[in-house]
């Protein structure tokens, strides 16, 4: 699982710093409190650099942003801390233990009421992902399941049969006849795999964000043949392009500034659907961003 590689590379990062800070204690005439101040230091240091090289890499590959959506320098400031807080927020605090903070998914008969969504959440994450977006669905009225991609790093593939699985158990729970799917980054190409296999006649509409539809330039520094499988013009890819099944309806929403999946709207354009363009936000931050869960009820709330 997802949650277990994060709670065994948390605690490699702590023993880590552990014995950082124990040298430093005994050989550098460090206290032991400046030492875990040290160790904490290095840890955000790391995460914020991680980010920055991100943001740097994006903007080397060069964009066109539309010019409502332009940035200027205190707004790209905000997105780039945004999405900060966030990486630390998901994968220090909430994935590495997804089933203290989410607990079970909360279906309940809604025959009466709207159709249900099923989240299916990205490359290296877990449901814990949906942390922040299923609380502010819920409130919006809506019945929310969610789903762990397993194993981490698969086929895409491979995840198809699982989100079968969960579909039919998401169904049987709340006795809908259909259900919107929702995917961010590559669980918006697991969704279209499963789709391939499956068919549409379970889900009423399917919606992406920030999904590589066409591949990013940072798959390549990815482990595992789903990177190998996001990348830029792969085999895959094409070969899912050409035996498409989309259900009616089906809604790409992107970023401009998405800082993981760039050339952003060559990226993450869909044939077939309708395709939605933000700005202001990045990757990770998509996971906590008030305007991306605006954009999002808005389509959902579309005839």
């Amino acid at each position: 699982m997802a949650a277990r590689q994060l709670r065994w590379l948390l605690c490699g990062e702590l023993l880590f710093y552990t014995l950082l800070g124990s040298w430093l204690a005994s050989r550098g005439g460090w206290t032991p409190l400046q030492a875990v101040g040290m160790g904490l230091a290095g840890a955000l240091a790391m995460r914020l650099y991680f980010v920055l090289l991100s943001f740097g890499l994006m903007l080397g590959a060069g964009r066109s942003v539309p010019g409502s959506l332009r940035l200027g320098p205190l707004q790209a400031l905000r997105m780039v801390l945004e999405d900060y807080a966030a990486l630390i927020l998901l994968f220090t605090v909430v994935q590495p233990f997804e089933k203290f903070w989410l607990g079970p998914d909360r279906l309940a008969h809604c025959a009466t009421r709207r159709t249900p969504l099923l989240l299916i959440h990205g490359y290296q994450c877990n449901r814990g992902f949906w942390f922040w977006l299923r609380r502010k669905l819920e409130a919006a009225g809506w019945t929310v399941a969610t789903h762990n991609l397993e194993p981490v790093f698969s086929d895409i593939d491979g995840y198809a049969d699982g989100i079968a699985r969960r579909i039919d158990e998401v169904l049987a729970a709340t006795d809908a006849p259909q259900l919107i799917l929702v995917g961010h980054s590559m669980g918006g190409l697991a969704i279209r795999a499963y789709l391939r296999r499956h068919g549409k006649a379970k889900v009423a509409r399917m919606i992406t964000l920030g999904t590589p539809h066409q591949g990013t330039r940072l798959a390549r520094l990815g482990l595992g043949p789903n990177a190998r499988q996001m990348c830029l013009g792969s085999s895959w890819l094409s070969e899912l392009a050409a035996r498409d099944v989309l259900p009616q309806g089906a809604v790409s929403i992107y970023s401009c500034h998405d800082n993981y999946v760039y050339p952003q709207q060559a990226a993450t354009r869909l044939e077939g659907a309708t395709n939605i363009a933000i700005g202001g936000v990045g990757h990770v931050g998509m996971a906590v961003s008030p305007r991306l869960c605006d954009e999002l009820l808005k389509v959902l709330e579309a005839p």
